[in-house]
C-alpha cells in the first residue's frame, strides 16, 4: 500500500513539472513564427508564402503573392545575390532551397503568359514625381501606383532600367526580360519619360503639380584614381565600358589582346568576363588585397575564373606603359594591405578601372535642408527615407547603404509607404515581425536528403563567345520540386503530426487550408503535439 502511495506521489510531482493534468501550466498554440528567408530578403518578400503556393502548382497565385512586395520577379530571380538562401534553415540539413531559381521561373511564366497587375482599387488624385528609372525608382512607382497615386518617372537615359541596363551584362540580365518587366509596370499606369534629366527638382515639382518627390538616381559615376600612363586613351572606367560593351551597342570599345581590370568587386568580375566576350585573349584582374578580403561575391569570382579570367591578388598598379603595367606586390598586415617594395611587369594593352561608383547628386546641393555624408555624394535621409526637405525622399545607390538591385528595390517600397503616409499627414509604422524560427527549433522527423535542383549552365567554351544568358531556368516540374523542399519554418503546412500525436484527441482538423482547432477542455498540456511539429508552428505558452 505504501508502495502505491509513493508512486502516486511521484506521478503527481512529475505532472506538476511537465504542467499536465488538472494543473496544466502551459498550453499549445499555433503561432506564425518568422522564417529566416523572409527575414533576410531586402525587398521584404513573403518568400515562404509564395513557395507554398508554387509547391501546390498554383503558379499564377505564387507570382501574384510574390509581386505584392516586389514587382520584378524575373529580374531578381537572375541578379539578386539571394541572401535568403544564405539564411535558409535547410542549408544545415543538405542544401538551401534554390529560392532565386523558383522566383525566376515565376517571373518568366508571368512574361510568357502576359500576366498583368490588377489595377488599383481606388485613386487618390495625388501626383508623385520620381527621378530615376532604376530598380528603386521602378519599385517605388509600382507601390505608389498600387496605393492609388498618379506616378511619373523622369529618366535621363534613353532606356529605363538604370544600372540594371547599363551595369549588368546581358549574359546575366537579358535586355528583353528587363524591358518586359518594366513594360508591365508602365501598363499598370506608371508614366516613364525618357531622355529627360531633371536639373531643378523644386521647379519641376511646382510646374508639374507634384505632391511629393522620390529621387533614386544610380551610381553612374566611376571613382577616379591617378595612374601615370603614356596613353590615357587606353584607360577606361568600368561603368562606361560595360555600357558601351552592351550587346545592342554600336560603339563597342577596342581593347586589344590583353586587358587588365583594376578592382576586386562584382563590377570588376563583370568587366573581365565582358572583355573575354569582346574577343580579348587574356583578361586579368588586379586587386590590392587577397581573396578573403575581396568585395566580390565568391561565386562571381569562381565564375570569372572558370571562364579563363586571371586574378592577381595582392597587387596594386603603379603606372602603365604602352603595352605593359607595373604593379607593386602587397601583403596583408592586421587586415590591411601594405606595400612590399617588390615590383612586377604585366603585359596589357588596355586598363579598365573598377574601383567603385558614386551618384551625381550635385543638383540637390542647392536645396535647403538636404545634407550629405562626408563623401559629398551620398544623401542623408531619415528612417522614413525623407531628406531634410519636406516631401523630397531618396533611396537606392544615392543613400547610405549596400548597393544591390534588391536593396534598392526594398528602398523603393519603403519610400512608397512612407510617402503615402506623409501625404495623409500620418506616419507609416511597419508591423512588428513575429519571433524568428531557427534550425534548432525544428523537429524534422521525415526524410530530407533531397538536394537542390541545379540550374543548367552554358558550356564555358560557348559562354565566352556570346552575350547569351549563361544560366538556364527551371521547368515547371523542377520549380515545383524545388518549392517542395521548403521546410515551412515556423508556419503550419498541415502535415497532421499534431493531430496524430495528441493522446487526448484534443486536436481536430478544420479542412484543407483551414488548419486545426485545439479543444482546451480535453488538452492536458503534455506538449506532445508541439514536440512532433516539424516546422515549429506550435508553441507551448504559459496559461494566463
Amino acid at each position: 500500500m505504501s508502495f502505491i502511495k509513493t508512486d502516486l506521489t511521484k506521478l503527481a510531482n512529475l505532472n506538476k513539472s511537465k504542467g499536465t493534468g488538472s494543473i496544466r501550466k502551459s498550453k499549445p498554440e499555433y503561432v506564425d513564427f518568422f522564417p529566416p528567408c523572409n527575414n533576410a530578403c531586402p525587398a521584404g518578400e513573403n518568400i515562404q508564402a509564395w513557395l507554398s503556393l508554387a509547391q501546390e502548382g498554383k503558379i499564377e497565385d505564387a507570382w501574384r503573392k510574390l509581386t505584392e512586395q516586389n514587382p520584378m520577379a524575373a529580374i531578381h530571380g537572375r541578379v539578386c545575390y539571394h541572401p535568403c538562401e544564405n539564411s535558409c534553415n535547410r542549408k544545415d540539413l543538405d542544401s538551401s532551397v534554390s529560392i532565386h531559381a523558383v522566383e525566376r521561373f515565376l517571373g518568366d511564366e508571368a512574361l510568357k503568359n502576359n500576366w498583368q497587375f490588377y489595377p488599383p482599387k481606388t485613386l487618390t488624385g495625388k501626383k508623385i514625381m520620381i527621378v530615376g528609372a532604376g530598380p528603386s525608382g521602378l519599385s517605388a512607382a509600382y507601390h505608389l501606383r498600387k496605393l492609388g497615386h498618379e506616378v511619373t518617372i523622369f529618366e535621363a537615359g534613353p532606356v529605363a532600367g538604370g544600372m540594371m541596363n547599363f551595369g549588368i551584362p546581358a549574359y546575366r540580365m537579358p535586355r528583353n526580360i528587363l524591358q518586359a518587366e518594366i513594360k508591365r509596370i508602365e501598363n499598370f499606369g506608371v508614366k516613364i519619360v525618357l531622355n529627360y534629366k531633371v536639373q531643378d527638382i523644386l521647379k519641376e515639382k511646382e510646374n508639374g503639380g507634384f505632391d511629393a518627390v522620390f529621387v533614386a538616381i544610380g551610381a553612374h559615376l566611376a571613382k577616379k584614381v591617378n595612374i601615370p600612363a603614356q596613353e590615357a586613351s587606353k584607360i577606361l572606367d568600368a561603368v562606361s565600358f560595360l555600357k558601351e560593351a552592351d550587346e545592342n551597342s554600336d560603339n563597342k570599345p577596342l581593347l586589344g589582346r590583353r586587358v587588365a581590370i583594376y578592382g576586386g568587386g562584382n563590377t570588376a568580375m563583370d568587366a573581365a568576363r565582358t572583355a573575354k566576350r569582346l574577343g580579348a585573349d587574356e583578361a586579368m584582374i588586379i586587386y590590392r588585397r587577397d581573396r578573403e578580403h575581396m568585395p566580390a561575391h565568391e561565386f562571381e569570382a569562381d565564375e570569372a575564373l572558370s571562364e579563363g579570367v586571371k586574378i592577381h591578388w595582392l597587387s596594386t598598379i603603379k603606372n602603365m606603359e604602352t603595352s605593359s603595367i607595373t604593379v607593386e606586390k602587397m601583403q596583408v598586415v592586421d587586415g590591411k594591405a601594405v606595400p612590399t617594395g617588390e615590383y612586377e611587369t604585366l603585359e596589357a594593352d588596355s586598363l579598365i578601372l573598377a574601383l567603385g561608383q558614386e551618384a551625381d547628386t550635385d543638383f540637390l546641393k542647392n536645396i535647403e535642408g538636404i545634407t550629405f555624408k562626408e563623401d559629398g555624394t551620398t544623401v542623408e535621409v531619415n528612417p522614413s527615407m525623407m531628406t531634410g526637405y519636406p516631401g523630397i525622399f531618396a533611396g537606392g545607390d544615392m543613400v547610405p547603404s549596400e548597393r544591390t538591385v534588391t536593396i534598392a528595390t526594398g528602398h523603393g517600397k519603403k519610400a512608397a509607404r512612407n510617402i503615402d503616409a506623409w501625404l495623409r499627414n500620418s506616419t507609416y509604422e511597419k508591423p512588428a515581425n513575429n519571433p524568428l524560427v531557427t534550425i534548432e527549433k525544428l523537429q524534422i522527423w521525415f526524410k530530407t536528403n533531397a538536394e537542390a535542383k541545379a540550374q543548367q549552365h552554358l558550356e564555358i567554351e560557348k559562354a565566352v563567345e556570346t552575350f547569351d544568358e549563361i544560366v538556364a531556368g527551371y521547368t515547371t516540374e523542377e520549380a515545383v520540386y524545388e518549392a517542395q523542399r521548403c521546410l515551412s519554418c515556423g508556419n503550419c503546412f498541415e502535415c497532421d503530426s499534431c493531430y496524430g500525436a495528441c493522446p487526448e484527441g484534443a486536436i481536430s482538423k478544420n479542412g484543407k487550408g483551414e488548419g486545426y482547432t485545439i479543444n482546451y477542455d480535453l488538452c492536458t498540456g503534455c506538449g506532445v503535439c508541439a514536440e512532433q511539429c516539424p516546422c515549429h508552428a506550435l508553441d507551448m505558452v504559459l496559461e494566463h
